[in-house]
């Protein structure tokens, strides 16, 4: 009887030059390691195509699966198990095959020079995650669970000031941001997605360590932002899409040396992934902005579906293919589909009152019983808001292995 191949695809980041590295990073820090449980591990090269080869060995030798990781776009994995081998084996298998990868990219990213455009021309510096920014995001979008810790911690002290106005007037300032926070994650973003405005095109340059050295440490962000210009009068000033040999020759005018196997241009249609999205959820497309960080992250705000803005990071675009990034919107678009912001500022508002007008005595005198109580309660509707989402989009999108992946 003929042995039975189970395959899957993996989509990654990494430029077609760096797969022989990456295999090399799975073979000596995942592979070797562990004697006991690899063996036949091996490269070889097809047709240009790099190929890693390796066997995973069941306990005594009563079963193996043969592996083959074959370095193509995207990547494809074929395994071969023999009779007698556990199911369970050949998911384990895939997922330390797909975290070492995601590992690489990691490890990869910290060496990566990224570029972010819009047709428009309004350039905007590419920035990295920092604190503030990670709260803002959390504050107005998803199901607002810090909006709802903020405003407890912050009714401590206002009370003691304001007396019996404190409750109304917390209240109204948060009712007041929630129905506005459409508007406030809007301006949180660089830039807008419209229909005449519907493309983000990125560009990646993978780079050696010792030239990222040497970069980081003698271009600033005045010259980086020179090259991005002049890359863009290049291209899409000039009604071209961004060209890997047109950047090579800008990197290669301000001294970086340019390796082109290094380099990944690429263009995504986020209006149309958006207005895809809204259709199938049945709801109209809403307000679309991007924000320039690297931080891979979908929020969605807005008191109801007509008044809905989605906004979306450059590192989600760099990092996802347009199928999860589909399965990201269909999780977003649940959120406003459910008017789950309005939802938790209902829940918020109600035990806020509760607490201050019939438990207070409880939360006074045991303030860890009722604080504990407070926040599981709320933590676990937050969770069920998202759990909620996932099923939602998994449904309405479809593919839930991919919207899995993504998340």
């Amino acid at each position: 009887m003929a042995e039975r191949v189970y395959s899957f695809t993996i989509d990654t980041e990494v430029a077609p030059a760096l797969i022989d590295d990456m295999f090399r990073y799975m073979i000596y820090y995942q592979l070797l390691p562990r004697p006991a449980n690899f063996t036949n591990i091996g490269m070889l090269t097809h047709e240009k195509v790099p190929i890693l080869t390796f066997t995973l060995l069941g306990p005594a030798g009563t079963w193996f699966v043969h592996v083959k990781v074959i370095g193509s776009t995207p990547i494809l994995v074929e395994m071969t198990p023999t009779p007698g081998t556990p199911s369970t084996v050949l998911d384990e298998l895939k997922d330390l095959i797909i975290t070492s990868i995601q590992i690489f990219e990691e490890r990869v990213r910290r060496t990566t020079l990224y570029f972010a455009w819009t047709e428009e021309g309004v350039h905007h510096p590419e920035e990295y995650p920092r604190a503030r920014q990670r709260i803002l995001d959390s504050l107005f979008s998803e199901s607002m669970l810090l909006l709802f810790i903020i405003f407890m911690s912050l009714s401590l002290f206002m009370f003691w000031i304001l007396g019996p106005l404190t409750p109304i007037m917390l209240m109204a300032i948060q009712l007041l941001m929630v129905l506005y926070s459409d508007k406030i994650v809007l301006r949180m973003g660089r830039w807008r997605i419209t229909e005449e405005n519907p493309n983000v095109y990125l560009l990646q340059y993978h780079l050696p360590y010792p030239e990222y050295r040497r970069v980081a440490m003698s271009y600033g962000p005045k010259i980086l932002a020179r090259i991005k210009d002049e890359i863009y009068q290049l291209t899409l000033g000039r009604g071209r899409e961004i060209d890997c040999k047109v950047a090579q020759e800008v990197f290669q005018k301000y001294g970086i040396t340019c390796i082109p196997e290094l380099m990944v241009a690429k263009k995504v249609d986020v209006y149309s992934l958006v207005k895809e999205a809204a259709s199938r959820f049945g709801l109209p497309v809403p307000k679309i902005t991007i924000s320039n960080i690297m931080l891979p992250n979908a929020a969605a705000a807005g008191p109801s579906p007509s008044r809905g803005t989605i906004l979306i990071t450059t590192g989600l675009l760099v990092q996802l293919e347009e199928d999860e990034i589909l399965g990201v919107l269909g999780h977003e678009f649940s959120h406003l589909k459910g008017r789950d912001p309005l939802a938790m500022f209902a829940l918020t508002a109600a035990e806020y009152l509760l607490r201050i007008y019939v438990l207070w005595p409880l939360a006074v005198y045991l303030p860890f019983i009722y604080y504990f109580l407070a926040f599981s309660a709320v933590y676990f509707i937050a969770k069920f808001f998202e759990a909620k989402a996932d099923l939602e989009a998994a449904k309405v999108i479809g593919e839930p292995q991919v919207l899995a992946e993504a998340l």
